[in-house]
């Protein structure tokens, strides 16, 4: 009879997590010879459909010697298992700073991860809905005399409308965008939006990694702009100058990259975080807590198509690591996409240096600063990298003087970059 009770106990137990949409990614743990029964490749973390049938085949062979995982007590009640969502992870840093304006943060981190979800999305199915190719069938060219592809407009409004909703901001600078965008009166705020829709989106019709770039800046007042005027007051107009901050003003930047997985790398100015959207439960789970760069690495990202119009000193300095001549003495491998999220969350992760420096054809380079260097800039400093304009110039220092103002950018592990630095001086 005892049996029978334990039996029953644990079937109810156990099909309570089956049954839970919140425990579909728990372990199912069995005694070693359950698990003997179960081939390699499902014996770790199942689909809610695997794990019921890795259960029944297990307790027809084993009887009751089951345990429930320890996500989940024996009548069922969700137990924390350790995963942080994004949301969670927001609220959680507030209650801790406890300072001025989380909330607000908060709201606008949000706005802007459900954004890249959209643009995810999009960006997956971009091949089958016909989302691929040149915007209106080509000739629609943005400020910088870039031809837009489909996707750069569709992305640019899905975070236009995300932000505007948010409530709290009060001006939107794009790569897309002329100018600045004013937010009416009903929906804005205190804080301003800089960003790249869809970097890199030239390599969209070859599903290569493609991603979006943004910083935000507090504004020095609330920002409110008359839709219905032909002119703008000195007080819009100071509003819209406020778009125009060095690198060093930022309070919060990221990117979100579109790859195999998406990943939303986000700061505060309190360290770097990295964020893996499950496509099960639609959530960005935490899965790279503080993030920090190796002091120097084996990698350097350029485009050495244009290596005859770089400066001879910085020629020297990339023959030096593919000679094994530099500082480290070792032979350093060349990775270049052509997407700086892609190029930019490589080095990141293991290393090296990433460039896009001035040339004879383009002297400041090609990246933005607002949208572009500088949240990537403090994105590397919080992870304990360097990003540079050339020797001496901290790209979070340099003032912008437009909002399309381009800029050489040296990114990357402290040491390689230093290293870099004395090569050009």
């Amino acid at each position: 009879v005892l049996a029978v009770v334990l039996v029953a106990m644990v079937f109810r137990g156990t099909s309570a997590e089956l049954a839970s949409p919140v425990a579909t990614r728990s372990r199912v743990f069995m005694p070693t010879s359950a698990r003997n029964a179960v081939p390699a490749q499902m014996s770790g973390y199942l689909s809610q459909a695997g794990r019921r049938a890795a259960f029944e085949n297990s307790r027809r062979s084993v009887g009751a010697n089951v345990v429930t995982s320890p996500a989940q007590s024996s009548s069922g009640t969700i137990i924390d298992d350790g995963s942080i969502s994004l949301t969670r992870f927001m609220i959680e840093e507030a209650m801790k700073t406890r300072t001025a304006g989380q909330e607000d943060m908060i709201r606008l981190i949000s706005s802007i991860s459900v954004a890249c979800k959209r643009i995810a999305s999009m960006v997956q199915v971009a091949g089958i809905d016909g989302q691929t190719g040149l915007a209106e069938g080509g000739g629609s060219v943005n400020v910088q005399g870039e031809e837009q592809k489909k996707l750069d407009v569709v992305s640019n409004d899905v975070l236009k409308a995300a932000l505007r909703s948010s409530g709290k901001l009060g001006v939107i600078a794009s790569e897309e965008e002329d100018n600045p965008v004013v937010v009416d009166e009903l929906y804005s705020g205190e804080y301003i939006a800089t960003f790249d829709p869809l970097d890199g989106s030239s390599n969209i019709d070859a599903a290569i990694s493609t991603g979006t770039i943004f910083g935000i800046f507090k504004a020095p007042e609330e920002c409110l702009i008359d839709p219905d005027s032909d002119k703008l007051s000195i007080a819009e107009e100071n509003c819209l100058k406020a778009t125009l901050q060095p690198g060093k003003n930022l309070v919060a930047a990221g990117y979100c990259m579109y790859s195999s997985s998406t990943i939303l790398v986000i700061t505060t100015g309190t360290g770097l975080n990295g964020f893996t959207l499950d496509p099960t439960i639609g959530e960005f789970i935490l899965t790279h807590p503080n993030m920090k760069i190796p002091n120097r690495g084996k990698i350097y990202s350029m485009n050495e198509a244009n290596y005859f119009d770089w400066d001879p000193k910085l020629q020297t300095y990339v023959d030096n690591l593919k000679k094994g001549e530099g500082e480290s003495g070792e032979k350093y491998s060349s990775r270049y996409i052509g997407s700086m999220v892609g190029d930019v969350h490589r080095t990141l992760l293991y290393g090296g240096i990433f460039a896009y420096p001035g040339d004879k054809k383009n002297p400041n380079g090609k990246l933005r600063l607002l949208y572009e260097a500088a949240p990537m800039s403090l994105i590397f400093e919080q992870a304990g990298g360097k990003s540079i304009t050339g020797p001496g110039g901290r790209v979070l220092d340099l003032e912008p003087e437009k909002v399309h103002q381009r800029c050489p950018v040296f990114i990357g592990s402290p040491d390689d970059v230093d290293e870099l630095a004395k090569s050009l001086a």
